[in-house]
């Protein structure tokens, strides 16, 4: 492989995973396309298959390959990175019949669609509990769902509702809970929302969370999870939502008054 004067001090796997990573900025190698198979980059770069593998887990760390299982590494078709905003639960997109994730969606340009996991009953873990302010174990309403960008998985999200206050909602049972999502739901039933407050983490995706968003193994997701307290001052809804790091910007508007 010719190197450069700039390449020649780096290991053999930093150079081919530079090589790959140009050949994909310059369309060489086209989002969906297979990458070479290891055996292919062993002849051309004269490296052990230990080095091609290294340059892999390099190449896979930058979010431009995925791998899969049995059938080899592919240019990554990224779609648009889409802004999460603060502003996506203002009360005006609820009143207009706009759950969250649709009003992002809408002023992304894609295409939005969703896969419901799961709702019904199960035990409140313990720091679900803790953030609801109930006891460990005591049943809450559970809402697994599974978030689509113009048909590629971009974001899963489970959210925990109390059961004492669920249990009198009929439509958060239901699949669809209609116009403007669960918060409308909840403000109907007089829970008037008075914040919200999220906390943001990186790390790294696990298995299911890979297998879940299509990632490859390493890949690392946002981990942002949201409490909503009601005027009454108590917590009414948590919410978990995992998101391909490679695929968002978290944007917030901070109030700088008092």
């Amino acid at each position: 492989m010719p190197t450069s004067s700039r390449d020649s001090g780096k290991p053999k796997y930093l150079q081919i995973a530079d090589d790959l990573v140009q050949q994909i900025k310059e369309k060489v190698l086209a989002p969906g396309d297979q990458v070479p198979s290891e055996a292919d980059l062993m002849k051309k770069y004269g490296a052990s298959q230990g080095t091609v593998r290294k340059a892999f887990a390099e190449l896979r760390a930058t979010g431009l390959i995925e791998t899969r299982h049995g059938k080899g590494s592919y240019v990554k078709r990224r779609p648009a990175v889409r802004r999460k905003s603060s502003d996506r639960f203002r009360r005006s997109h609820r009143t207009a019949g706009k759950a969250a994730y649709l009003a992002e969606a809408e002023q992304a340009g894609s295409t939005p669609s969703v896969s419901v996991l799961y709702v019904g009953p199960v035990e409140a873990p313990e720091e679900i509990a803790e953030r609801l302010s109930v006891p460990v174990g005591e049943k809450v309403l559970a809402r697994r769902r599974l978030y689509f960008s113009d048909g590629t998985p971009t974001e899963e999200a489970i959210s925990y509702l109390p059961w004492d206050i669920a249990r009198d909602i009929p439509e958060l049972f239901e699949e669809n809970p209609g116009g403007g999502g669960i918060y409308a739901r909840l403000e109907e039933h007089g829970h008037r929302l008075k914040e919200l407050t999220e906390t943001v983490r990186v790390r790294l995706a696990t298995k299911q969370e890979v297998a879940s968003l299509s990632l490859s193994p390493g890949s690392p997701i946002i981990h942002l999870t949201r409490n909503a307290e009601s005027e009454a001052g108590r917590v009414i809804e948590v919410c978990d939502t995992y998101m391909a790091a490679d695929q968002f910007v978290l944007e917030y508007r901070i109030p700088a008054g008092d």
